[in-house]
């Protein structure tokens, strides 16, 4: 164990832990960049609902943003920054402005999905590694980001 921190968890699995919490930043600072642009892009019949929508959601991204990287530097390590380490660890591509208000929220919806499995792995890492906190967090971001998906889903008229 590192003896300068002493958390109960090994250096190692604070390590692993780690890492799995920088893909779910990274994916979550892309989909908060995204939903950002397309609050400012959306057009259409329902903007202003929509425009509502989005700033709702990345309102609450935002704030997650800084509890991730806060629990990764609790873990010892250092949290990513810039916008080309975060291009480099996420799997979320930048969003087209051009797009309808349909397909905006049908990508948005699927980003939040592709973001639900990567922090799903980051849960399992926690748990197996015994680290509860980020189990929490994980666990919090989970609810979060089913939620958003479900929103988006039901406006695009699905269940």
């Amino acid at each position: 164990m590192d003896p300068t921190i002493k958390t109960g968890i090994s250096k190692g699995h604070r390590k692993e832990v780690a890492e799995q919490l920088t893909r779910v930043l990274s994916d979550s600072f892309a989909v908060y960049l995204k939903t950002h642009g397309y609050h400012w892009n959306v057009r259409g019949p329902e903007f202003f609902a929509l425009h509502n929508l989005l700033e709702q959601q990345y309102r609450e991204q935002w704030e997650a943003l800084d509890e991730i990287a806060e629990r990764i530097r609790s873990l010892g390590e250092a949290a990513p920054q810039g916008y080309g380490a975060f291009a480099n660890l996420t799997s979320i591509k930048d969003g087209d402005p051009d797009k309808d208000a349909p397909a905006m929220l049908d990508e948005l919806m699927r980003d939040h999905e592709t973001l639900l499995s990567t922090a799903r792995q980051a849960l399992k890492t926690a748990e197996d590694d015994g680290d509860d906190v980020t189990a929490d967090l994980m666990t919090q971001r989970l609810a979060a980001h089913e939620k958003a998906a479900w929103m988006l889903r039901a406006t695009l008229g699905g269940r």
